[in-house]
Order: C-alpha cells, then structure tokens, then sequence
C-alpha cells in the first residue's frame, strides 16, 4: 500500500477534488519470503537474473491490499493494490461513475481515456494537444498520433519544479510535502484498520 496505494489515492483525490475521510482496509501477505539479490542490481533488472543470484528473505510487508473508502458525503470507492497479479505490469488505472457518465483511464494506455454514456455509445478519446482545453494543453508536448506516458511525467514535474524557482506568481503544479504527508496519513489509516478489522476516520490535513 505505500508503493502501490499512495499512488493511487494520490492520483483519486487530485482528480476527483475529493478527499478520503474513512476507510476499511484489508491487507494480506501471501508471499512470506521474497527474493533479495546478492549483490547490486539495476531497477528493474530483476527478471534478467537467476536463481543463483538471490537469497530467500523473510518478509512482513503486504503483497495485497483491498480498501473501501468514502470521500464527501455521497462518493464511495473501492481499490485494490497488488503486486501477486500475474501478468499484470503497471496498470494502474481508475473509473469514475457519475449520475450521468463516467470515465476510465489506464496508465499502460495512456493517450486513451473510455467515457461511459447511459443512452448513447461510449467514445475513447485519444490525446491530441489542439483539442486539449488550454489549462491542460501545456501537459501534452507531442502532437496526436504520437505517444506521451511514464518518463514524460517526470519532464512536466521538473519543468513546473523549475519554473517555481525561476518565480513564484503561478500555482505550485506538482506535489508538495504536504501531498507526500496525506498519503502517509491515508497509509497509517489503512494499517490501522486492518489491525483492528474495522471502519477508521482518516485524520485531516495536518499541514
């Protein structure tokens, strides 16, 4: 839940506006032993190495979690974080469902964002900055037809970074340390509960 879960409640309550205020979580570890290497290895460089470069450790931290939630008054959530999926990579993902739509978006497809419609067929928009409003268009530098994802996030954090440094009259857009403190406090909401099998308030924002 702190690697895969604070990213996603992160990513939930900037979309929404929202904030989580109660949870009821439900952590699992089904592996109990995990492979360290035995020496250093590059990230992501796990796959390519073989038995013989690993040492079987012992382990306590999750490897699965389900959490229900509330946010506001009527919004209700659920979301699971996994890392014992098979086949499964990075896809974390997300739906919103309103009165009348929703929406849908994956980040192993993330030009592509489904849009659910009750009475009329449900498009898949595709990225393409010139029909982006302009508030977002400045977060898409490629034009249609032409992929942006993963590293390209970490290009738009840095140029926002630096662009705070060089003055300071814009919006801060990208995360704080007070962003970094919520999803701590969402995490030890979520162990909490799941110790004591129950319901628990999520404290508000301490900063």
């Amino acid at each position: 839940m702190a690697d895969i879960g604070s990213h996603w409640f992160d990513m939930v309550e900037h979309v929404t506006g929202l904030r989580v205020n109660t949870l009821c979580a439900d952590l699992q570890t089904f592996h109990i032993t995990r492979k360290q290497p035995k020496h250093s290895v590059e990230t992501f460089a796990n796959k390519m190495l073989g038995s013989e470069d690993y040492i079987e450790t012992p382990v306590d931290t999750e490897d699965f979690g389900s959490v229900i939630f509330r946010m506001g008054n009527k919004t209700r959530g659920a979301m699971t974080a996994s890392q014992v999926s098979a086949g499964r990579k990075n896809g974390l993902s997300i739906e919103i469902y309103g009165t009348k739509s929703s929406v849908a978006w994956n980040q192993e497809r993330p030009d592509e964002l489904w849009t659910g419609q009750r009475n009329s067929g449900n498009p898949i928009f595709i990225k393409d900055p010139s029909l982006l409003k302009p508030a977002a268009r400045g977060f898409a530098d490629l034009p249609g037809g032409h992929s942006e994802g993963y590293d390209d996030t970490f290009k738009q954090v840095f140029r926002r970074f630096y662009a705070s440094i060089r003055g300071t009259d814009g919006a801060l857009e990208y995360p704080q340390f007070a962003d970094g403190l919520r999803q701590l406090t969402i995490l030890n909401t979520e162990l909490e509960s799941n110790r004591q099998r129950r319901w628990i308030d999520v404290p508000s924002d301490q900063l």
